[in-house]
Protein backbone atom coordinates (compact mmCIF):
# COMPACT_ATOMS: atom_id res chain seq x y z
CA UNK A 1 0.00 0.00 0.00
CA UNK A 2 1.17 3.53 -0.74
CA UNK A 3 1.20 5.01 2.76
CA UNK A 4 2.26 8.45 1.57
CA UNK A 5 -1.06 8.69 -0.32
CA UNK A 6 -2.92 8.01 2.92
CA UNK A 7 -0.77 10.67 4.61
CA UNK A 8 -1.56 13.20 1.90
CA UNK A 9 -5.30 12.41 2.04
CA UNK A 10 -5.35 12.66 5.84
CA UNK A 11 -3.45 15.94 5.81
CA UNK A 12 -5.79 17.38 3.16
CA UNK A 13 -8.87 16.50 5.23
CA UNK A 14 -7.50 17.92 8.47
CA UNK A 15 -5.85 20.92 6.82
CA UNK A 16 -9.14 22.21 5.53
CA UNK A 17 -11.21 20.98 8.48
CA UNK A 18 -11.89 24.47 9.82
CA UNK A 19 -12.88 25.97 6.46
CA UNK A 20 -16.59 25.04 6.84
CA UNK A 21 -16.62 26.76 10.26
CA UNK A 22 -14.98 29.86 8.78
CA UNK A 23 -17.53 29.95 5.95
CA UNK A 24 -20.38 29.54 8.44
CA UNK A 25 -19.07 32.39 10.62
CA UNK A 26 -18.69 34.64 7.58
CA UNK A 27 -22.15 33.90 6.19
CA UNK A 28 -23.88 34.23 9.56
CA UNK A 29 -21.75 37.25 10.53
CA UNK A 30 -21.56 35.60 13.94
CA UNK A 31 -19.17 33.51 15.99
CA UNK A 32 -21.46 33.22 18.99
CA UNK A 33 -21.29 29.42 19.20
CA UNK A 34 -17.57 29.07 18.41
CA UNK A 35 -15.20 28.02 21.18
CA UNK A 36 -12.08 30.18 21.36
CA UNK A 37 -10.42 27.58 23.61
CA UNK A 38 -10.85 24.95 20.90
CA UNK A 39 -9.33 27.23 18.27
CA UNK A 40 -6.37 28.12 20.50
CA UNK A 41 -5.77 24.53 21.53
CA UNK A 42 -5.91 23.29 17.95
CA UNK A 43 -3.63 26.12 16.83
CA UNK A 44 -1.05 25.27 19.49
CA UNK A 45 -1.21 21.64 18.44
CA UNK A 46 -0.63 22.63 14.82
CA UNK A 47 2.45 24.63 15.73
CA UNK A 48 3.86 21.63 17.59
CA UNK A 49 3.04 19.29 14.70
CA UNK A 50 4.73 21.67 12.25
CA UNK A 51 7.84 21.76 14.45
CA UNK A 52 7.79 17.98 14.62
CA UNK A 53 7.56 17.91 10.82
CA UNK A 54 10.62 20.16 10.64
CA UNK A 55 12.48 17.79 12.98
CA UNK A 56 11.53 14.80 10.81
CA UNK A 57 12.15 16.77 7.60
CA UNK A 58 8.67 15.66 6.52
CA UNK A 59 7.25 18.13 4.01
CA UNK A 60 3.70 16.75 4.26
CA UNK A 61 3.51 17.23 8.03
CA UNK A 62 5.12 20.68 7.87
CA UNK A 63 2.99 22.02 5.03
CA UNK A 64 -0.32 20.62 6.24
CA UNK A 65 0.08 22.05 9.72
CA UNK A 66 1.30 25.44 8.58
CA UNK A 67 -1.70 25.79 6.25
CA UNK A 68 -4.03 24.56 8.99
CA UNK A 69 -2.56 27.12 11.39
CA UNK A 70 -3.30 29.87 8.86
CA UNK A 71 -6.95 28.78 8.65
CA UNK A 72 -7.14 28.79 12.44
CA UNK A 73 -5.73 32.33 12.52
CA UNK A 74 -8.51 33.36 10.11
CA UNK A 75 -11.09 31.65 12.35
CA UNK A 76 -9.72 33.44 15.43
CA UNK A 77 -9.81 36.77 13.58
CA UNK A 78 -13.45 36.15 12.62
CA UNK A 79 -14.20 35.11 16.22
CA UNK A 80 -12.93 38.43 17.58
CA UNK A 81 -14.39 40.51 14.75
CA UNK A 82 -17.92 39.13 14.93
CA UNK A 83 -18.08 38.84 18.72
CA UNK A 84 -16.83 42.41 19.13
CA UNK A 85 -19.35 43.54 16.50
CA UNK A 86 -22.15 41.98 18.57
CA UNK A 87 -20.85 43.39 21.86
CA UNK A 88 -19.74 40.03 23.20
CA UNK A 89 -16.16 41.20 23.79
CA UNK A 90 -16.80 44.45 25.66
CA UNK A 91 -14.07 43.60 28.18
CA UNK A 92 -11.35 43.34 25.51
Amino acid sequence: MEWHIIGIAASFLTTFGFVPQIVKMHRAKSAKDVSLVTLLQFGAGNILWALYGVYLKNLIIMTANIITFITIIVAIAFYYHYNREHGLLDNF
